[in-house]
């Protein structure tokens, strides 16, 4: 994959930068509400410390919703509980690392002068939402099976 400097990229400079920076505060902000979370020990409910409503799913349906337990795996994750994170919701745990993966590369490409958007029109990311869909479905089989279990 060639390197294309923001000067040479098909979108202008700032709007570039732009959505690097963004990017990287809004990573850089989820980090800080997670840490000062505490993942909740049922493995999931850990967004109702986050002032969101508890999950309806399970009183209603007697299982997991599909993205039951994402935010306290990336609450797990944060806390540098890489095991558990994805022995508690897979997807959770892949999904936050690809996005802190993410901020990242944005931070390094604003710092090398480099074109994110440019960059990000090479990646195959018609692949990357296919293997999400197919994770997200395994890992809602797999928090239903654990939940069962309990």
């Amino acid at each position: 994959m060639s390197r294309i400097p923001i000067e040479d990229a098909p979108v202008h400079p700032w709007i570039d930068r732009a959505v690097g920076i963004v990017v990287v505060l809004t990573a850089a902000g989820l980090v800080l509400l997670l840490a000062r979370a505490t993942p909740d020990p049922s493995g999931f409910n850990t967004h109702v410390q986050l002032g969101m409503q508890p999950c309806g799913w399970p009183a209603a349906h007697g299982i997991p919703c599909p993205t039951c337990g994402v935010t306290t795996s990336a609450c797990l994750l944060v806390h540098g509980r890489i095991l558990d994170a994805l022995l508690n919701q897979p997807f959770g745990a892949v999904a936050t690392a690809a996005g802190l993966g993410l901020a990242a590369w944005c931070a390094f490409c604003l710092a090398r002068g480099r074109s994110i958007l440019a960059e990000l029109a090479m990646w195959p990311l018609w692949r990357g939402g296919f293997i999400a869909i197919l994770l997200l479905l395994a890992s809602w089989l797999y928090k239903y099976l654990v939940f069962r279990a309990r």
